[in-house]
């Protein structure tokens, strides 16, 4: 399988980070921006205003939206979670029939509760869905640091290909089966990465920092094996991995808006860095509450965004909670 010809939908941090890998790795690649003008803006400074500093490829093409997709072998939707659907509608006209579309975002879509290979498989029906996750930041990929990261599609033949393909010795991607494992790791971690910020922000100390991702993880774990994950996905690069890196960086647009509620603020989504977890949050605890799976640290974050809690009334909660076995 020869995936020589690669399309990737989104000119933000993560996109041309993505560009610059795969142009590495030797693929022709086609980078589409927004608009027009964007994709002007782009040729002419050949950087991303959300990546600065770091250069685009000279290989790398840069087209506007909406794209042909027609000549491509593979696309990647590296779009914020919450406008996915949009993306995969916009390329589903031209793509052919059993072309790989891999999301690159982390999230549950609002209203629906699907998650991002659902997502492509209704609004870009000929897509062979698949998602790329993992403990990565757009910083290191685009300026070729070593990194590790999951690809899963459900054919396992392919995955192992497009994995070979899309990798190079700095950007290692394993492979998967597991759609539903990845998909529900990548998407768990944003919301507990805004309680391992609110922890950090408050000054609690790295005792409490070190419970929260470890019971976190608890979290996670139960939610995925309720879906369907397997445990080596959950324990893997895409969710053991991703939830440990999210969890004690600030360069974690997730940790950081937590630091921010923990000191008191509370931003507007609108007006920092997209903070996945904040859009997750709501639609995990309803997905958790209908399958009667515990989640308390998960839904003290849902509980202070939607002001339902603030941060003291939350910790002590989660303080005052009966004392139990450890599972």
């Amino acid at each position: 399988m020869n995936f020589d010809r690669i399309a990737v939908v989104g000119a933000g941090a993560w996109g041309a980070a993505l560009a610059n890998v795969l142009a590495r790795a030797g693929r022709q690649v086609t980078l589409c921006a927004r608009s027009a003008a964007a994709a002007q803006r782009l040729n002419e400074h050949r950087e991303s205003a959300r990546l600065p500093g770091v250069q685009i490829d000279k290989s790398v093409s840069i087209i506007p939206m909406p794209a042909d997709t027609s000549e491509q072998v593979a696309v990647l939707l590296a779009v914020p979670s919450q406008c996915l659907r949009v993306a995969a509608q916009t390329i589903a006209p031209t793509l052919p029939r059993g072309t790989p579309v891999i999301a690159c975002s982390k999230g549950i879509e609002h209203g629906t509760h699907k998650f991002m290979t659902e997502v492509i498989a209704e609004s870009a029906p000929d897509a062979l869905p698949a998602i790329l996750s993992g403990p990565s930041f757009a910083q290191d990929v685009a300026r070729g640091l070593p990194t590790a990261v999951t690809l899963a599609s459900s054919d396992a033949v392919l995955v192992a290909a497009l994995a070979r393909a899309l990798g190079s010795p700095t950007f290692r991607l394993y492979h998967s089966t597991d759609l539903r494992g990845v998909e529900i790791g990548g998407a768990a971690k944003n919301v507990l990465a805004i309680a391992a910020g609110i922890v950090a922000g408050r000054a609690l100390g790295a005792s409490a920092a070190a419970a929260l991702v470890t019971r976190g993880f608890a979290e996670l774990f139960r939610f995925g094996a309720a879906l369907g994950a397997r445990p080596q996905t959950l324990t893997g690069l895409s969710g053991l991995g991703d939830l440990i890196l999210t969890c004690s960086s600030s360069q974690s647009r997730n940790f950081s808006f937590g630091v921010a509620l923990g000191k008191g603020n509370l931003p507007d989504p609108a007006t920092v860095p997209l903070a996945e977890g904040v859009f997750t949050a709501p639609a995990l605890i309803e997905m958790a509450n209908a399958a009667a799976i515990e989640m308390p640290i998960a839904a003290a974050v849902a509980d202070i965004l939607a002001r339902r809690a603030s941060v003291d009334e939350a910790i002590e909660a989660l303080l005052l909670r009966p004392f139990r076995a450890e599972t």
